[in-house]
């Protein structure tokens, strides 16, 4: 049988959200392509440092042992194939098993996440995760300024996550933002037996709870679900969550509160959302990542 990426939780990642190249993109957003290959090499004796989605990737690739390779990390970028030197020379120096790059030198790289059957795409450039998003992937702009996960959890990969216009259809916000939250919340208990329509990221949670249920006893996925939302509207998520036979470890329903403090507490590796403000209450604690999806992101 020839080699194939089926029944894999593929990752698609670039260099930016992988490694810590903002002096580098400095130079790669003035347009002076060899100027920024240039100080690549220069570094390439220099491994980069972590980025901000590094843990999430780094404990997602210990769900693979000699027997089973569950997961595929793929490195998607707009770097030229030279300056993917340094890339994989960073990934070889930090003991990433990361062996295939598609290296696109300036041009849409979000095209090839259909060949690579992409779980998941992270870039630091919210153009690609657009496209992304728009042909069906779940992809988020990482906010290269985040706080790095710690390592209080090592045989844990911690995956948080927005409700609404992420997990699940932007439905119900559209409501709230058309017509004030006590009609979302009428509209909300009166189908809270009714599913809500799957989000973006549907395809990611339940890629992630195959490989909780198909995976090493070494490592656990726990995830969490961080919502807005407040009784009476939580029993839709909650229900939905139930129809669709996926579990989530905690569920936190805020009612409009802050996120970042309570992500602080439960220390994902990474946190999804669509509102650019969670993301900056966020990024103050945890990695984080904005899904531009669903009414708030017209």
């Amino acid at each position: 049988m020839g080699v194939t990426l089926d029944g894999k939780l593929v990752v698609a990642i670039s260099s930016r959200a992988l490694f810590d190249f903002e002096e580098e993109n400095r130079l790669f957003e003035k347009g002076d392509d060899r100027a920024y290959m240039r100080l690549q090499l220069e570094k390439l004796d220099e491994p980069a440092h972590p980025g901000v989605a590094f843990s999430l990737i780094k404990k997602l690739l210990s769900f693979n042992d000699a027997e089973n390779q569950r997961v595929e990390v793929v490195m998607l970028s707009r770097n030229d194939p030279v300056s993917g030197l340094r890339v994989f020379r960073s990934v070889k120096d930090h003991a990433l098993k990361v062996e295939r790059g598609v290296f696109t030198r300036g041009r849409d790289p979000w095209r090839y996440l259909t060949p690579l059957r992409a779980n998941l795409f992270l870039s630091a450039n919210g153009d690609d995760v657009k496209a992304a998003l728009r042909v069906g992937f779940p992809a988020a702009t990482v906010a290269t300024h985040s706080t790095h996960a710690p390592n209080n959890y090592p045989n844990e990969v911690r995956i948080a996550f927005d409700g609404d216009a992420v997990l699940f259809s932007d439905e119900a916000e559209q409501v709230y933002q058309s017509e004030g939250l006590p009609a979302f919340q009428q509209h909300e208990s009166l189908k809270a037996a009714l599913p809500l329509p799957g989000g973006p990221f549907k395809p990611l949670l339940e890629a992630l709870h195959r490989l909780q249920s198909e995976g090493t006893p070494l490592m656990r996925v726990r995830t969490a679900l961080v919502t807005a939302r407040s009784a009476p509207a939580h029993e839709r998520a909650i229900r939905t969550l139930m129809n669709w036979n996926i579990e989530v470890d905690e569920a936190m329903f805020l009612g409009g509160l802050p996120k970042g403090e309570f992500l602080r507490e439960f220390e994902p590796d990474f946190f999804f959302d669509d509102q650019t403000s969670h993301i900056a209450s966020a990024s103050l604690h945890v990695p984080a990542g904005h899904v531009a999806s669903g009414i708030s992101n017209p």
